[in-house]
Parts: structure tokens; sequence; C-alpha cells
């Protein structure tokens, strides 16, 4: 079904007024969203997503609607594992908490820019070459692969743009508010605020390297690739708020997210042989094979995500792998705090990683075991306690409401 320019020019103008509402009312000023805030706007977001797509599913009908919300369902899991990544590098920049919602939708606008051109760029390859869907399968199938790798926590940070950034764009070591230049011995210097926007925005395009063929795997109507892959982005933002501490309890998110990735690279090349021109696959001639419907993927990705995100949160397994990297992130962060921060504030980073200390003691005992044998981690969080107990010793008058060390 073609879609009119009039609905694409509608579409358009509500999704910049969506943004343009959202830096003007919650964003130009600096400040840490509350719970609420952030639950009550990720809310509105994800219902403006799904009335959108009800009124695809009633005017274009259930093909373009299921097809809508397969791409949407499958970008907006896509992107909570992106949100992992960029909380990782924001830690590594050190961006301070009230301004990390410039840094966020700044993210969201360069994404929702970066992808429209892949997505036209994708369209106009898919009409002149049939051959690109090998391509994307493949890709997809790597990415898979890629996925299942065992990987730590600063491998997701280290990404080759913020390597680059690091390197050929000095800037100072710190912050002034939001800036993104600052003046330093008399000379106009960048600030790390334009660093990690860069990094940001750099890592957007590797990403959408991975999340447009898989979109593209389950429809190839380019209105509802765009639209659903804007609408996944709408409300990350705060959604980022929302989950910041859930994220690390998604331990198996990856896994799903490979098993997804694989599913969509084989429905691509299944795709590719029922319409393949390549001389050298069956003499050029279609391949008669089974196509899977966008239905049947729908309830796929569903049942993969429910069962990801179960295995994660109750699952003994889970519960360890969860403490054990939100432990070593809050201890990480905490080394990392400068004097200069915000008692409170650090008291509130060491408060966090000693819940976590308490969860692993309730764990069953294979699990402590394993837990007690990696020294690097055990090391880090002694050393957290150590750099706890120095700064209590620097400030007599200073009140702990933290226990010291929980044996593990």
């Amino acid at each position: 079904m073609d879609v009119s320019p009039i609905v694409w020019a509608l579409t358009i103008a509500g999704i910049v007024g969506l943004l343009l509402f959202d830096f003007f009312f919650h964003v130009r000023k600096a400040h840490t969203p509350t719970l609420k805030e952030a639950a009550v706007w990720s809310s509105i977001y994800v219902g403006i997503a799904i009335l959108f797509g009800l009124g695809v599913l009633i005017f274009g009908g259930p093909t373009m609607g299921t097809e809508y919300f397969a791409g949407y369902v499958t970008e907006k899991a896509l992107s909570v594992d992106n949100l992992f990544v960029f909380l990782i590098i924001m830690a590594s920049f050190k961006v301070p908490r009230a301004d990390q919602q410039k840094v966020l939708l700044f993210g969201i606008v360069f994404a929702l820019i970066a992808r429209t051109g892949f997505i036209f760029l994708g369209a106009a390859l898919i009409n002149q070459f049939a051959w690109i869907f090998y391509l994307f399968g493949l890709v997809l199938l790597m990415t898979a692969g890629n996925l299942l790798k065992p990987t730590n926590d600063d491998d997701h940070g280290d990404t080759i743009v913020v390597r680059l950034a690091k390197r050929f764009l000095p800037a100072t070591d710190h912050y002034d508010g939001d800036k993104l230049f600052t003046i330093e011995n008399g000379k106009r210097v960048l600030t790390p605020m334009l660093l990690v926007m860069i990094a940001i925005g750099g890592t957007d395009i590797l990403f959408a390297l991975d999340s447009i063929p898989a979109i593209f795997g389950l429809t190839q109507n380019v209105f509802i690739v765009f639209t659903a892959t804007a609408f996944s982005l709408m409300g990350l933002r705060q959604l980022y708020f929302l989950i910041d501490g859930l994220l690390d309890r998604l331990i198996y998110l990856s896994y799903g997210l490979a098993i997804i990735l694989g599913f969509i690279g084989v429905k691509l090349i299944l795709h590719a042989l029922h319409e393949n021109n390549l001389p050298f696959i069956n003499d050029g001639e279609p391949v008669p094979v089974v196509e899977i419907s966008t239905g049947l993927s729908l309830t796929v990705i569903l049942g993969v995500l429910a069962v990801t995100v179960l295995a994660s949160i109750f699952s003994p397994k889970g519960k360890a792998k969860t403490a054990v990297r939100g432990a070593k992130r809050h201890a990480t962060e905490y080394l990392d705090l400068g004097y200069e921060t915000n008692i409170d504030e650090r008291e509130k980073i060491f408060g966090r990683m000693v819940e976590e200390e308490k969860m692993l003691r309730d764990l069953p005992e294979k699990y402590k075991k394993l837990i007690r044998n990696e020294t690097e981690f055990m090391d880090l969080i002694k050393k957290a306690h150590e750099s706890h107990g120095a700064a209590v010793d620097r400030e007599p008058t200073r009140e702990s409401g933290v226990s010291g060390p929980t044996k593990i």
C-alpha cells in the first residue's frame, strides 16, 4: 500500500513536534528526572506508538499493522540493549547526572537522522538489487554470533568511536555545565560534553548497521520501517532513567537479541532465495522455499523477549550475574569519583554497592564459591571499601549509614 505525501508530511511533523516538546519542556533546563516523571512520560510515548500502530492497522490493513508492531517491538528491544552501552559511555566520560538528559536527546535525534538515511539507502538497494537480502541476512547472522560471545562491561563502552574521540579531540578534564566549549587559560577548548555526544553519535551509526537490516527483514514498506524506527526511539530518554537500575538485571538480553536477529537473518535469506536471480544459485531461478510470515515473526519476537526477561530476573544464575555486575559497576563508579563530589552522592553510590554485596551473600553456596574465585572482582570491592573508610576518616564529623564489607 502506497502512503500519500500528506500522510508522510503529517507523520514527520508529529515526530519533530514530539522532539521539540521534549527539548523545550524537559531537557533544556538541566535536572534529573524523578522515577515518577520517567515512568509517566515513558508510558505516554509507548501509548503514542501503540495508538499510531492501531491507526496503521485500521487504515492500512492487518498486514501493515502486524509489520509495524513487529518492527516496533524489535527496534525497541534493540534500543534497550543500546541504552546499556550509552550508560557505560556516559560513565566513562563521567557525565553529570543532571546533564545526561541532553546527551540522550542528542543521541536520539542523531540516531533518527542517521537511521533515516540508512532506511532510504536500504530501500534503494532493495529496489535495485534483490540479492541485497542475502547481504542483510548474513550481517544479522554475524551480529547474532557476536552477541553470543562473552564480553565485559568495559568492552561495551570502549568502542572505536570512543577511543578515536578521546585520542584526536583533546578536551578539558572538567565540565562547564552543559556547554560544548569553554575558555581555559585564555583559549577556547572542547568540553567532555562535546566528546560524549560525538561518541554516542558515532556509536548510533554502528547500531544502525544492525537495526536497519533487522527491520527490513520484517517489512520492506519504507513508511513502516521509518515510523517503527522513529517511535522506538521516542521516549528512549525517559526509559533510560526509568530502567537505569534494572539494566544490570537484563543479563540475558543479548542472548535473546541474538536469537531474534538470527531468526530474522534466516527469514531474510529465505526471502532472498524465494526472489533469487543470482546466476550461480539454482541457475538464476527462484528457489522454492518456505517463507516466514510477519505474524509468526511477531510471535517469535515477543516470546523470546518474554523468556529472556523472566530468565534474567528469576533464575538463580541470573540473580548472581546481576548482583556481580551491579556491584562491579557501582564499585568502579565510586572509585572514579573525585573528592569534590557531593558527599550524599558518594554515599548513595557506595550504598548501592553494599546492597549488591548483600544480594551476593544470600545466593546459594555454589554461586558464592565461584564469585570468591573472581580475584579481580573481589579486589575491586575491597578497594572501594578501603577508599570509603579513608574518606570517613578524613571527615570525622561525617556519619555514614553504610556498614562495612559484607562477607561473601
